[in-house]
């Protein structure tokens, strides 16, 4: 009875194996754009977080009273020289080098406290837009003058 089936297996028609192929070949493109959009969005991900921690170094820099108490822009390079930022050894991505020290840079707007009355409290409320240049072409801006509590994704500009 065994020798009946191994007689009638003729093994996979042509029409079947080029069947195979097609669903693999749709699987893998799906596959492809899913796995590309991935990878875009934590490249611009890291481009927030390096915003983010450049905002915060001039937060510190404010704090700490390292420099004059009304300045509002600091670049990259002035947080670097005074301690307040690591280097950033690269932003993501293959075709990107470096931020650009000089042109990369935090704003600090500040606006006075009032109360209920619209009088002037004392305090201020300092808010910081950040820009990110690419090194190699200073035209180029990851991030372009935003405020660093507001980015999402589609505030940043891959290459």
């Amino acid at each position: 009875m065994m020798k009946r089936f191994l007689k009638n297996e003729r093994g996979l028609t042509l029409i079947e194996l080029l069947a195979v192929v097609v669903i693999l070949g749709i699987i893998a493109a799906i596959a492809i754009t899913a796995i590309g959009a991935i990878i875009d969005n934590s490249k611009k991900d890291a481009h927030i977080a390096n915003a983010q921690q450049l905002a915060n170094a001039a937060r510190l820099a404010i704090s700490s009273g390292g420099f004059d108490e009304n300045k509002n822009t600091f670049t990259m390079k002035e947080l670097y020289d005074a301690g307040y930022l690591e280097k950033i050894p690269k932003s993501p991505g293959k075709k990107s080098k470096e931020y650009d020290a000089d042109k990369s840079l935090v704003v600090v707007e500040r606006t006075k406290l009032t109360d209920s009355n619209n009088k002037e409290t004392g305090g201020e409320n300092l808010k910081y837009k950040v820009t990110l240049v690419d090194k190699s072409d200073s035209n180029f801006k990851y991030i372009d003058d935003e405020y660093v509590d507001e980015l999402e994704r589609k505030d940043v500009t891959l290459k």
